[in-house]
């Protein structure tokens, strides 16, 4: 069994029979080719989560959490998201055989939502979820007490609703270790913060069995319109604390509520942790090099992590001679309207004539 099955020794039990995997896992971990050395990083590495199955790392949270479903013959099961989370559970629900009903966050991308909708999900937005924190809050609650009469999950991408599902995501922390083996740091986008403690946690799990290992410093990277996290990494004497409304424009970050952002916050004291605050504008302009640069195309959630190594370098709080690891978490095709700001195609060139096109080529060389 391949997948995030490679690792079920490190992974909650589930039946052979019952474990579903669409290839996702062992995504490339590719060093960098003209950022790092842009940046004066000799060892600058990107991992491409965005080339799992239905194009995000949330495919290890699916793999994992539908798996756990099927082991317990659920016919259906209930999901919030802002988009990775429902494409991943509607493609695993779809290969299972299962209804997987989507409540979704308001104004998720049109390409997102036209993925969970292609899988078969049934999809519902409600205003203002996971803008607000009442509608959020009120929502989710909603959404337990309906699972627990019937019987099945409310699956949410965090430790505090689904932390079976979210022991999938730690591969992404296995994969690192076994790979590089020595790392200094690994900067990680937040929204709620299940990434990022699964991170942690995957490598706290890795060190027990392999006690050699030494846990680099994890940097929670957040953008400044949705600080419930990365803010108090940063100062000791800030705490972790729900906003009433997100500002970010970056999708799939704008989470106010307080999810798993304590769980992070104790184990701060176990494991070395820093955190970033970067501005939306600065994450947009990384999505650009990062397509342009390296040939990551990637959505602006998937830049984050390196507008925060930037911020870190900025702030001296990296060594350029350090070995970095940067989350690459969702595919650009998610998102086609962030594409817009960096490509229009109505900035490609239309001639009458293929040798017009010939001879502006010959003028454009340089």
């Amino acid at each position: 069994m391949k997948g995030i099955w490679k690792y079920s020794a490190l992974l909650p039990a589930v039946n052979e029979k019952a474990q579903l995997t669409l290839g996702e896992g062992n995504t490339p971990l590719i060093r960098s080719k003209r950022i790092g050395q842009l940046l004066g990083m000799d060892q600058l590495y990107f991992k491409l989560e965005q080339l799992n199955p239905t194009g995000s790392y949330k495919d290890r949270f699916a793999a994992m959490a539908v798996s756990g479903l099927q082991a317990k013959e659920a016919s259906f099961f209930l999901a919030t998201s802002s988009g990775n989370t429902g494409a991943a559970l509607a493609a695993y629900a779809a290969a299972a055989g299962m209804q997987c009903f989507l409540a979704i966050v308001d104004g998720a991308p049109s390409g997102k939502i036209s993925q969970m909708g292609i899988y078969g999900a049934q999809l519902f937005m409600i205003r203002d979820f996971g803008i607000t924190e009442a509608v959020t809050t009120g929502l989710m609650e909603a959404l337990a007490t309906l699972a627990a009469h019937y019987h099945t999950r409310v699956e949410i991408s965090a430790y505090k609703y689904a932390p079976v599902g979210m022991a999938g995501v730690q591969t992404i922390a296995y994969e690192l270790a076994e790979t590089l083996g020595t790392i200094d740091q690994v900067f990680v986008p937040a929204g709620g913060g299940g990434l990022m403690l699964a991170t942690v946690k995957g490598f706290q799990r890795w060190k027990e069995r392999y006690p050699e290992f030494d846990i680099p410093v994890v940097c929670c990277v957040q953008p400044e319109g949705n600080n419930t996290i990365a803010g108090a990494l940063m100062d000791p004497l800030q705490g972790i604390k729900a906003l009433k409304k997100s500002s970010t424009a970056v999708s799939g970050l704008q989470v106010p509520n307080i999810l798993d952002g304590d769980m992070i916050k104790e184990s701060a004291g176990q494991v070395p942790l820093n955190g970033a605050l970067v501005q939306d504008a600065e994450v947009y302009q990384c999505q650009q090099e990062l397509a342009r640069y390296e040939g990551i195309y990637c959505e602006p959630a998937g830049a984050v992590a390196l507008a925060g190594l930037k911020e870190a370098l900025r702030l001296k709080r990296v060594r350029r001679s350090n070995r970095v690891v940067c989350l690459v978490t969702g595919h650009g095709f998610k998102d086609p309207g962030s594409a817009q700001r960096i490509f229009s195609s109505a900035s490609c060139h239309y001639f009458d004539r293929y040798t017009d096109s010939i001879q502006h080529i010959k003028n454009t060389i340089q």
